[in-house]
């Protein structure tokens, strides 16, 4: 039903002296997420993030802080006088904002009044705080999103800005950037940040926030990698119009639908990707891959990794049904059985037919890390299905298990084309890791290392009663991924000794001493536990 679609209004102009003075005005009103958790409350906050505005609506309206009346008029969608307008950007001004194609007249009410033509808000997401203009959401217009709607910050947007790695790159690339939120995120890092984007629109809105956070893009408009074709990154993230979406029914959302059947985006950038990263170099994506009634969750994506040639680590976040994904993903759109339930019903059922037609079981929703190695050398891939909440600066943790990772397998001998590598049992979340090699000279590194343990990590141990040695012996990371690993009680007993005097040898050697065991034998059930302690965060180099 395109015709009850929220009329886009135009992108703001491009007009740098006045965006510098607005920069200004908002820098001295205070209107950052700080200060404004202090005046409307992080319950306010919180409900706003979930498109709840009234605690929002209330705490703002009992300030008079200018930061308050900003919020009113860009995040709250209500009406403010002129003179309000003046008071709050006392340097860019109602004019000026009007100039920019930020607000209007309302044209109802007062005759001074001025409504908000887009969303602009602080938000603070990875390293960055930044302001961030966008398209109105439906909880302020009341309507179903345009096709060309442009996303401002959503949950999938704050979830990659957190995991994504904080490595010096000196080239980035924000695959798909919508507003320009990761490429932003990314800048602070990088030498140089290229960003693309099929909708000219999006573009328009991240060039303006470029400019507004005083920061330099190379814009590309382009269907996904072509506006980059042949060129190569350190750094990749995209969070990509993943949405599996139905080819029937009322057009799709360009900021989320790729224009793919089921899930073939995510496929065609396991496939893309490689060839665009420079040596070293990490691509992170968000995605959604489909679960055929009776398979492994990560079958399908183990197939796509097999032919990427490059490193790859998969964290499986969340499962939907069918149903609720159709659900999710209508509502996303602005479409409510309260509003229009024929609509509805129409949405619902093609989404059903889809998915059945297909036998999609389930959908899952993760992360992607890929990975190209420095040197040549067999792939790496995990995958994992990890539901727990996860802590912040993820992105720190997942950058010192890819470069872990990367100097573990080091000596690894390069595969044939029609050789496929899987290190990790993807029905378990937590991967095992190979056998090891004496001959391999990385993993004869390893026992003589000397390691300590994370300040984050402790231990528990479960007993049955009455029993004086422990049934279950628990490592727990506070940090990190904040995982939880089961260890045999000689990888615990090594850990305990792990204070960077001794090498991890000499420990294996006493604890064949102490328990009368062959040495051999205990290293063998030992070292792969300690590979996967180092991988892991939960111990490392004393160095």
């Amino acid at each position: 039903m395109a015709s009850s679609h929220t009329a886009l209004p135009p992108s703001p102009p491009f007009q740098p002296e006045l965006v510098a003075d607005l920069r200004s005005d908002l820098a001295g009103a205070g209107y950052d997420v700080a200060n404004l958790g202090q005046i409307i409350g992080q319950v306010a906050i919180a409900a706003l993030d979930r498109e709840e505005p009234l605690p929002a609506r209330d705490a703002a309206a009992a300030s008079t802080e200018p930061a308050a009346l900003l919020m009113r008029l860009f995040a709250l969608g209500q009406e403010v006088s002129r003179a309000e307008v003046d008071r709050a950007l006392p340097t860019v001004g109602a004019d000026g904002v009007t100039h920019l194609g930020l607000v209007r007249a309302a044209g109802a009410g007062p005759a001074d009044a001025m409504r908000a033509l887009v969303d602009l808000r602080p938000v603070s997401a990875g390293p960055a705080s930044l302001w961030l203009a966008s398209d109105l959401g439906e909880g302020i217009t009341g309507r179903p999103l345009d096709p060309g709607h442009v996303l401002g910050v959503g949950g999938a947007g704050r979830t990659l800005a957190e995991i994504t790695v904080d490595t010096p790159a000196r080239r980035a690339l924000d695959l798909g950037t919508g507003c320009g939120i990761q490429a932003l995120n990314v800048a602070g890092s990088s030498d140089e940040v290229v960003a693309t984007d099929l909708s000219r629109r999006a573009l328009a809105f991240a060039g303006f926030n470029a400019t507004l956070n005083g920061v330099d893009l190379d814009l590309r408009a382009g269907d996904l990698l072509e506006p980059v074709a042949g060129e190569a990154f350190d750094l990749i993230v995209s969070n990509p119009p993943f949405v599996i979406t139905p080819r029937t029914g009322d057009p799709a959302m360009t900021y989320r639908d790729g224009g793919r059947t089921g899930d073939d985006l995510i496929a065609d950038l396991f496939d893309a990707l490689p060839q665009y990263l420079a040596p070293g170099g990490v691509a992170q994506f968000l995605g959604n891959w489909e679960i055929p009634a009776g398979a492994r969750w990560s079958e399908r994506v183990e197939a796509w990794a097999a032919r990427c040639g490059v490193d790859v680590w998969v964290i499986q976040r969340e499962v939907t049904d069918p149903a609720q994904y159709a659900e999710t993903w209508l509502r996303d759109g602005g479409l409510t059985p309260e509003r229009d339930r024929e609509a509805w019903e129409r949405g619902y059922r093609d989404y059903l037919r889809d998915f059945a037609a297909r036998d999609t079981d389930g959908i899952g929703f993760g992360y992607v890390m890929l990975r190209r190695p420095a040197a040549p050398r067999a792939p790496w891939r995990r995958f994992e299905d990890l539901r727990h909440p996860l802590p912040g600066a993820a992105g720190r943790a997942i950058a010192a298990t890819l470069t872990a990772a990367d100097r573990l397998h080091a000596s690894d001998q390069p595969q044939s084309s029609d050789q496929t590598q899987s290190c990790g049992q993807p029905q378990a979340s937590k991967p095992q890791s190979s056998k090891p090699q004496s001959s391999d000279p990385t993993r004869e590194a390893m026992l003589q290392g000397r390691y300590v343990v994370g300040t984050d990590v402790t231990e528990q141990r479960h007993y049955r009663p009455g029993q004086a040695h422990p049934q279950v012996i628990q490592l727990h990371q506070g940090g990190g991924l904040a995982r939880t690993m089961t260890v045999p009680s000689h990888a615990a007993a090594l850990v305990g000794a792990c204070d960077g005097e001794l090498t991890a040898v000499q420990i294996l050697n006493a604890l064949a001493v102490l328990t009368d065991e062959p040495v051999g034998d205990i290293t063998a059930q030992v070292l792969p536990v300690l590979q996967d302690l180092y991988l892991d965060g939960f111990l490392h180099p004393a160095e």
